[in-house]
């Protein structure tokens, strides 16, 4: 049996992703400066520009979502006694240590930052070394089609039907390694439209001021939550784009639509800046106090994703920051003072929250047997500390939550004040609730997505509901 040597790509057919997007990402992540030599660098030839990005950013091959299908082919492949090649545009250190971690590749043949391998340069160089018609290629792109037309057989991977005719129109399609289907659900999880949610915190003011019934404010209020909700998708997106390797090395986070390859990087860059835009766009429609509160929220996380988020204490401080902050851009939309106590409670409850969040994450990492968290401050020994502090904030906001209602303020907004006292017990027993579950190992990476989902915490949620309204409407009976 004669066994072509069988070539393959690797950016989006060995592996769902493209190492030069990754590349640039983690040197705008780590050296943002960088980015400024990057039109220089492409100057130059777009070799020269991998070669740099690559020479500026380290990578851990063990994380890249492989082709798993395509990689287990590839190896009875190479069980048969065929030969395989590494052969991509990508820079040969990064396409070298791919295949030193794989162990299949018999040979690399890559970018070095002179030549481009690429399209018709990639086919040159296979026929000089297998000549025309003697090797079979496994490839991905458009860019492929110039060296299947050299090629023996074509393995397509990741292609469209039209792209497999135009293959076939080249040479035999030995195999067709299809992409998966990118369906409604996966651009809600890209969106993740569940984290709007969060969003709802803008009505908060007008609740804690019994303007629920007030016309007037929900239309601002209806398009500050979109608003705020497509700005906070722009930021989930460039977020996940800038920690796609923290995310790879987590058994949740690591079925993300970026960190799985199953929407490529390209995509979110395009993305982040539309949402961005037009969510800005409907800020200016609510007004000016509000459009600056976004700004700020969209700083902050900015600030969040690219440096707060790795150092301990302050990464917690400032998620409670940003939840707090959606409470004061729903006041500023509909031109609304905030008090003291509500801003107090906020913080001390939102700090707890984000404290279970980081411990959660911590219980995770400990029972895969990891001692730090990646790109996170904090080592799995601090779990405990942070159990403490967080129980603590929780109590904290419970406490504020009591000397509120002992104020005078209470008499003029409950009808029969007495009632609303309710709220203290109910709260005690969710922040109690929610560490316990958090202890358990049974918290999920946000609480506030275990809380929506999670019966006690919905009962919780009803219950202080209905004080608030007794206290409001007085007992009917």
């Amino acid at each position: 049996m004669n066994l072509y040597p069988l070539v393959v790509d690797l950016d989006g057919t060995l592996i769902h992703t493209d190492m030069l997007h990754e590349s640039a990402l983690r040197v705008l992540r780590d050296s943002p400066l960088y980015t400024l030599h990057i039109p220089y660098w492409l100057s130059r030839g777009k070799a020269a520009l991998k070669q740099n990005l690559a020479n500026r950013s380290d990578f851990d091959p063990s994380s890249l979502p492989y082709n798993k299908e395509l990689l287990e082919w590839l190896r009875q492949q190479k069980a048969l006694g065929r030969k395989l090649v590494l052969c991509t545009a990508s820079d040969l250190s990064i396409a070298t240590a791919i295949s030193e971690h794989l162990g299949v590749f018999d040979e690399v043949m890559a970018s070095d930052g002179v030549r481009n391998l690429a399209g018709k340069h990639k086919a040159e160089l296979l026929v000089q070394c297998f000549g025309h018609a003697g090797f079979d290629y496994a490839g991905n792109s458009n860019a492929d089609l110039a060296v299947w037309q050299q090629a023996h057989k074509a393995v397509v991977v990741n292609a469209s039907d039209a792209l497999i005719k135009k293959a076939s129109a080249y040479c035999e399609v030995e195999r067709v390694f299809p992409s998966p289907a990118l369906e409604f659900k996966v651009w809600r999880r890209v969106f993740r439209v569940h984290q709007w949610l969060k969003n709802l915190l803008l009505f908060v003011p007008i609740l804690a001021a019994h303007q629920l019934t007030n016309p007037d404010i929900w239309l601002e209020l209806i398009l500050a939550f979109f608003s705020f909700s497509l700005c906070a998708s722009s930021v989930y997106i460039a977020n996940d784009l800038l920690d796609l390797e923290s995310d790879r090395q987590h058994p949740r986070k690591c079925k993300r639509p970026f960190a799985s390859g199953l929407v490529p990087a390209w995509m979110g860059v395009v993305l982040a800046p539309v949402l961005l835009f037009s969510s800005l766009a409907l800020a200016r429609h609510v007004g000016e106090a509000f459009f600056s509160w976004l700004l700020f929220y969209f700083a902050l996380t900015c600030a969040y994703s690219w440096m707060l988020k790795r150092v301990m204490l302050i990464d917690c401080l400032t998620l409670a920051m940003l939840y707090t902050l959606r409470i004061v851009a729903g006041a500023a939309a509909v031109e609304m003072s905030l008090s003291f106590w509500l801003l107090a409670f906020s913080v001390f409850l939102f700090l707890s929250l984000a404290f279970v969040k980081r411990y959660a994450e911590l219980e995770v990492q400990l029972l895969h047997g990891k001692q730090k968290a990646h790109g996170r401050g904090y080592y799995t020994s601090d779990a405990s500390l942070l159990q403490t502090m967080g129980i603590t904030s929780g109590y904290a906001a419970v406490l504020v939550l009591a000397l509120y209602l002992n104020s005078d303020a209470i008499l003029k907004l409950y009808r029969t004040p007495e009632w609303v006292w309710g709220a203290v017990p109910i709260m005690l027993f969710w922040v109690s609730w929610m560490w316990m579950q958090a202890h358990r190992g049974k918290m999920h990476d946000d609480p506030l997505v275990f809380a929506v989902k999670d019966k006690a915490s919905l009962l919780s949620g009803v219950a202080f509901s209905i004080v608030l309204a007794i206290g409001t409407l007085g007992w009917p009976w």
